[in-house]
């Protein structure tokens, strides 16, 4: 077997316009945008935002840029839309324990209108009450009241009085007290004289009598307060009549405009009977008066009337279907609602009223989509969502913070059931880690939306991208693409996945490439995008990132870094390496070398042995010394020593895309047959032989062919790379352009010793026979043995010295 050269038709998956079908894309609008390649995330997403049943939330996998949150998003909402629209969300005064406000659900508009309906209430109360209080019938029934009490106080009065009489006391009344006065039998005040000079036994009489008066005082007094009591119990009943036709009245018209549900509310309806009662409990609340009073009063009005409106923390009056909430901000506020405090005279306070919903209250009843990294990066909030996917209730709490300890009161609102369909965005390896890190909560997501990096193309997927990029012009209001501009954009989504086969599901990055091509359209002033435009815009971006990768060529070029790109040379030769950067990838050759010598110390690996290369490529050198042994195994145990280094490598290697070129080198140095230095290697072996494929095949293949134009192409160079890798490239037009004109090529193996002949010019040795116990004398391998047979005997010799020890 030998070599296998590509033809340049071989070298990139080209497209035809005329297959797509369309001139332009302004043609496409018609069609609507679809999941290009998606199917089973489709699928997923359809299932898990239709199944109604707890913990089947969606964990939604896939790379940034794929459109798995847009496409989502618009799945949510199409979702939505046949979903029934949920209740509103209110909180109401707790009369009971004010501490802990009553949860209330509503029919959607009908928190709006009870809210209407009790500020206006609330509003208009103290008018209404005022107006029926001070009204001519209530004036009349009051005086009334005020008369049959006032002759009552008057007629214990005269009793008091007639009693004091008696015993020839005279009385008034000052302020709070009863104030007596002595008489003697003509009805003269007695002095303190007069009273001492009375016999001894007058006195006595007198002081008994004072000591009856005094007991009698008392009883009036208590009879008074008595009196007092009544006539304030009568005077509010009185009120209390005249006011309560009026509320029942109110209440009465508002529980007619409510929903049938809401009439039938057990809550709602002992809320109402509430505030009836405390109304009328705080009659003198809405009493106007002119007294000093009058601002204690107004606050004390001000404090009752907030208890009888209520707080629509979530109103969906005007909400069409579910709730759909994309949340790209979830602190903790957000999500689980939060209570505000005001200072007032210097003491912090709040209320029922200032309860405020999070987005997870508003979610109820639809969905939420929210992203995996924001939430890891809040234990709080990854604490507080565990919580809430485990019982389903939502809590607003607030968090201890510096000023916990100042507020004198704190209000516990009542958790309430939610039901929400949780769309979790996350990268692939972390839902597999949180399956092994946190099994509870990944349970509660039993819908995997995986969306792929790529995916087979064909004419429909064509022209599913097409129509999605006649809707970015169309939306951004920029210039539509040609047919043939379309199909650059198409073959630079295989370049993406170094695929003739399948299309890039990286849509963000054709997205970039549509807007950067339609500026230089636009720079020309032309109608239509161009496949120019396209070749320009990517051209440019290269030149914006290729900083690092010119600084090497231009090294190499200069002779700092040693390349040789002619001649043959034993024991070296070039491999490519991919050099990685972010937002830019390229190729760039990188000379490796090795050494062999009469030993028993095996392949070394000088790269390991100075801790610069990484665990893959050190398997890569064990497998290739093991397939070394294989290949020499009838002449065994193998007198070897070698050593392999990529040279001038001073950032560490890893992977095994260059123990192909490792093989070479190592044969050129055994069989002491020079290689050529025109040809570059990449490629992997297995323990058998085998060539696999590697990655960044295209950006190797353009590196070595930019290094060998700058110096000059003259026909000999090339390329050898894995056969598997055929159907990976697509590779720019000057590299085909090249080929087709012979100037450069590309060769392919399937079985890593095909590449001898190519890079010796001298047959590989290899047989048909499975059994080998001699290679031809004039083939590589040949040479290699003869090689290895010298090292055994010179191993021999020097072990069999007397002296060696």
């Amino acid at each position: 077997m030998s070599t296998t050269p590509l033809k340049p038709a071989e070298l990139r998956k080209i497209i035809d316009p005329v297959t797509l079908g369309f001139k332009d894309t302004s043609t496409l609008l018609q069609y609507p945008m679809s999941w290009i390649g998606q199917e089973r995330a489709k699928t997923a997403a359809d299932f898990g935002l239709a199944m109604h049943l707890p913990d089947y939330h969606l964990f939604v996998l896939g790379e940034v840029g794929s459109g798995r949150s847009s496409l989502l998003h618009q799945a949510m909402i199409e979702a939505a839309e046949k979903s029934p629209t949920p209740p509103d969300l209110c909180y109401l005064y707790n009369f009971t324990t004010p501490e802990k406000p009553i949860a209330l659900r509503t029919p959607a508009g009908q928190g709006r209108l009870l809210h209407t309906s009790l500020e206006k209430l609330a509003d208009t109360l103290f008018d209404e009450i005022t107006h029926c209080l001070n009204g001519q019938d209530f004036k009349i029934k009051y005086e009334q009241l005020l008369k049959k009490f006032k002759k009552k106080e008057t007629e214990l009065y005269a009793q008091l009085d007639a009693y004091a009489e008696a015993r020839h006391f005279s009385i008034r009344r000052e302020t709070e007290q009863i104030v007596f006065t002595l008489r003697d039998n003509q009805g003269k005040i007695l002095t303190e004289d007069a009273l001492f000079k009375l016999p001894k036994t007058r006195r006595a009489k007198i002081d008994q009598a004072e000591q009856e008066l005094h007991a009698e005082i008392i009883r009036y007094f208590e009879a008074i307060k008595r009196v007092e009591n009544d006539k304030k119990n009568a005077l509010d009943g009185l009120k209390r009549d005249s006011i309560q036709p009026l509320l029942n009245q109110r209440f009465s018209i508002l529980r007619s405009s409510l929903h049938a549900e809401l009439k039938k509310n057990a809550r709602l309806q002992l809320f109402f009977d509430q505030i009836i009662q405390d109304i009328l409990e705080n009659l003198d609340s809405f009493e106007s008066t002119d007294s000093n009073a009058e601002r204690r009063r107004a606050d004390t009005l001000g404090e009752t009337l907030s208890r009888y409106r209520i707080n629509l923390v979530v109103d969906n009056s005007e909400l069409k279907g579910a709730p759909v909430i994309v949340e790209d901000n979830p602190h903790i506020h957000a999500l689980f609602g939060s209570i505000d405090y005001q200072v007032e005279e210097g003491r912090i306070k709040t209320d029922f009223m200032r309860i405020r919903a999070g987005n997870l209250h508003k979610a109820h009843g639809g969905f939420i989509m929210l992203h995996l990294n924001d939430l890891l990066s809040d234990g709080a909030v990854w604490t507080r969502l565990r919580r809430l996917l485990r019982s389903n209730r939502l809590q607003i709490e607030e968090p201890a913070s510096a000023f916990a300890a100042s507020i004198p009161t704190t209000i516990e609102p009542e958790a309430v059931d939610v039901n929400i369909k949780i769309i979790l965005i996350g990268a692939r390896e972390d839902y597999y880690c949180l399956q092994h890190e946190d099994p509870e909560f990944i349970r509660r997501f039993r819908v995997k939306v995986d969306f792929t990096d790529s995916f087979n193309a064909n004419q429909d997927t064509y022209l599913a991208s097409s129509v999605f990029i006649a809707h970015i012009c169309h939306t951004r209001k920029l210039p539509h693409f040609s047919a043939a501009a379309v199909t650059r954009l198409l073959e630079e989504s295989h370049r993406e996945v170094d695929d003739q086969a399948r299309q890039s599901a990286i849509f963000s990055h054709m997205e970039m490439l549509v807007l950067e091509s339609s500026v230089q359209c636009q720079s020309r002033n032309g109608k239509l995008v161009e496949i120019a435009d396209v070749s320009t815009a990517l051209q440019t971006r290269t030149i914006r990132h290729n900083a690092p990768d010119q600084w090497l060529q231009e090294s190499i070029t200069d002779g700092d870094i040693l390349i040789s790109l002619n001649g043959e040379k034993t024991g070296q030769l070039n491999a490519i390496t991919l050099i990685e950067m972010g937002d830019h990838c390229f190729g760039v050759p990188v000379r490796v070398t090795a050494r062999t010598f009469a030993g028993d110390n095996g392949l070394l690996n000088i790269a390991h042995e100075v801790d610069m290369s990484g665990p893959i490529h050190d398997k890569g050198v064990l497998i290739l010394q093991n397939y070394v042994s294989a290949l020499f195994a009838h002449i065994a145990p193998l007198a070897l020593s070698a050593s392999i280094v990529f040279e001038q490598d001073y950032t560490g290697i890893e992977g095994d895309s260059a123990s192909c070129a490792e093989f070479y080198a190592l044969l050129s140095s055994l069989s002491r047959l020079p290689v050529k230095q025109s040809i570059a290697i990449t490629g992997a072996l297995n323990q058998y032989g085998e060539v696999l494929p590697v990655g960044g095949i295209n950006d190797k293949i353009e590196g070595f062919f930019s290094i060998c134009e700058k110096t000059g192409l003259n026909g000999e160079q090339g390329v050898l790379i894995p056969y598997r890798n055929k159907r990976h490239l697509m590779l720019n037009h000057d590299v085909i352009r090249a080929v087709e004109q012979g100037l450069f090529h590309i060769y392919t193996m399937q079985h890593v010793t095909e590449g001898l002949e190519l890079l010796t010019g001298v047959p590989s040795g290899i047989t048909d026979k499975r059994k080998v116990k001699k290679y031809p004398a004039k083939s590589v391998l040949g040479h290699a043995e003869k090689t290895l047979i010298d090292f055994r005997f010179a191993c021999q010799a020097f072990h069999s010295k007397p002296d060696a020890s």
